[in-house]
């Protein structure tokens, strides 16, 4: 693959995560749908476009090691599922933060308690993300509300965990079909037992149409293309453009602002897992 090829799809895996964020919170801001109907049909839509993915690889390629398991799938439910709540009332911006913060705390997390040791760069480094977590969470007209706060970092510490189960589990791409398969009973599980809360409109299920088959299996499928010629630092590197991106888009397609508060706290949580993720190619 040439690096033009590469950059490009990295490009376009990148703006499908922040997509995400900003189809969800487009559709539960100005469309009926509830939460629990945009996890589920965005599950759907997921799995049943990762199959067809599959189907249309070179044969013998097709399903294998497709099935997927169900801890995994019920870390990918738990995160969608936090994700849209968490979305009825946070921006775009805001959300995307909270979330990748979860995710890079919950994998150095696990790396910590495996036994890896920080330079002192990087326990830096994990200290400001903290701190940015926190300003971002204290009090204030400026705080987001703190049950969907805690929903965000609910599910990005789900989707942390999937992705620490997911290393080298095999074909990416299939597993992340079986385990979309697999969420999908669970996410309905979640609506029928929300049920009265069910609100649908045509809107609302094209947005999350769209998250789970454009977003979120496409986006993953051009992730997994590009991730082998990325070096592991400069994957993890590139994935710090996503809270920007879903926070330009929030303000350029949702009218949202971005408040100083949260300046400050993207600098310091995205300046600190970037200490971390660059002084960790020298360990």
């Amino acid at each position: 693959m040439t690096r033009t090829r590469s950059l490009l799809l990295t490009a376009c895996a990148m703006l499908a995560f922040a997509g995400n964020s900003l189809l969800c919170r487009l559709a539960l801001r100005h469309t009926a749908i509830d939460a629990a109907s945009f996890t589920s049909v965005r599950l759907v839509a997921g799995a049943l476009t990762l199959w067809l993915l599959l189907q249309w690889r070179p044969s013998g390629q097709a399903g294998a090691n497709s099935q997927g398991n169900w801890i995994s799938a019920a870390a990918l439910c738990a995160y969608a599922a936090g994700f849209s709540w968490a979305y009825v009332h946070l921006s775009a911006a805001t959300g995307a933060l909270l979330l990748f913060g979860a995710v890079q705390a919950t994998m150095v997390g696990h790396g910590l308690w495996a036994g890896e040791r920080l330079r002192p760069l990087q326990s830096l480094g994990v200290l400001l993300t903290l701190a940015g977590l926190l300003a971002l969470l204290l009090p204030g007209l400026a705080a987001p509300p703190l049950v969907s706060a805690l929903l965000m970092l609910g599910a990005g510490v789900a989707w942390g965990v999937y992705s620490l189960r997911g290393k080298g589990a095999g074909d990416p791409l299939a597993v992340t079909a079986g385990n979309f398969v697999r969420a999908v009973p669970l996410a309905l599980a979640v609506s029928a037992a929300s049920y009265t809360h069910l609100s649908l409109d045509t809107a609302g299920l094209l947005y999350a149409v769209a998250s789970g088959a454009l977003a979120s299996g496409i986006g993953y499928a051009i992730w997994y293309t590009a991730l082998p010629t990325l070096s592991s630092t400069a994957a993890a590197s590139v994935q710090l453009s996503v809270p920007v991106l879903a926070a330009l888009g929030g303000i350029a397609l949702l009218g949202e602002s971005a408040s100083l508060r949260l300046v400050l706290a993207s600098v310091a949580v995205l300046g600190g897992i970037g200490l971390v993720i660059w002084q960790k190619r020298r360990v």
